[in-house]
């Protein structure tokens, strides 16, 4: 009886032996498998999961082109999925290993917005406002009849912009806290740097203002004078007449 039950358990055993060796593998996806299961995740708007997926294409040394594909298309879901500092890098990437690539300029154009976007405000850091400006500055140089040049020139303006402010901002600290020579250092280099900023009228006052406090009133003189004459209707004009008459 027991060796009945133990040639049954035998040829059982057997059995699943022969099913496991009968069973075929199964294959791993091929690059393009894996693209189109990114792209699936990507309109869905799983971009995690496209980056993953696109990921292992890279990884599979595919040919040059959807290798290309899907190094743009990591960039893009990193981008969409509001990772500014991933996106930027990978648009920097695809556009040394691609520089001639149709979708250079793009990548380009998409590495400035995403510094851009990582643009907090006029009191922080101001790094992300410098690399965007660079970035984008680069982009009218290099590619100056694209059909991204009109939305890049406002963002130089607007970075400009940011800059100049950010400038006014630290001077009038140092106003406040008496130091005026560093004051000055900063609101003239507002000026120089950032001629064109349409709110100079309030780096103007602040420079006059600092000029007296370091008994500079020639060049007070100089500066309240030029913020009457370039900025007539400004709210500091009044202001900047009662101080000159008082110390002239």
């Amino acid at each position: 009886m027991k060796r009945l039950k133990y040639g049954l358990l035998l040829a059982a055993a057997t059995i699943l032996m022969l099913q496991g060796c009968a069973s075929t593998p199964k294959a791993d996806p091929s690059p393009e498998e894996l693209y189109k299961q990114g792209e699936t995740a990507f309109q869905k708007s799983r971009y995690e999961a496209a980056v993953e997926n696109w990921k292992k294409v890279k990884e599979a040394f595919p040919e040059p082109e959807l290798a290309a594909k899907a190094e743009i298309g990591i960039a893009n879901a990193y981008f969409l999925n509001n990772d500014f500092i991933e996106a930027g890098a990978a648009y920097e990437d695809f556009r040394k290993l691609h520089p001639t690539h149709d979708l250079a300029q793009f990548s380009l154009y998409r590495q400035g917005l995403s510094s851009y976007n990582l643009i907090t405000g006029i009191d922080t850091d101001q790094t992300p406002t410098k690399n965007a400006l660079a970035l984008f500055e680069s982009f009218v140089r290099l590619y100056p009849k694209s059909q991204y040049v009109t939305k890049v020139q406002e963002k130089i303006a607007d970075c400009r912009g940011k800059l100049a402010q950010y400038e006014i901002y630290v001077g009038r600290f140092y106003y406040r806290t008496d130091y005026y020579q560093a004051a000055i250092g900063r609101l003239e280099g507002a000026l120089a740097n950032f001629p064109d900023y349409t709110g100079n009228d309030e780096t103007l006052f602040y420079l006059g203002k600092a000029y007296i406090e370091n008994k500079q009133l020639d060049k007070m003189q100089t500066t309240f004078s030029r913020l009457i004459r370039e900025y007539p209707s400004s709210k500091y004009v009044g202001d900047a007449r009662k101080l000159l008459a008082d110390k002239l």
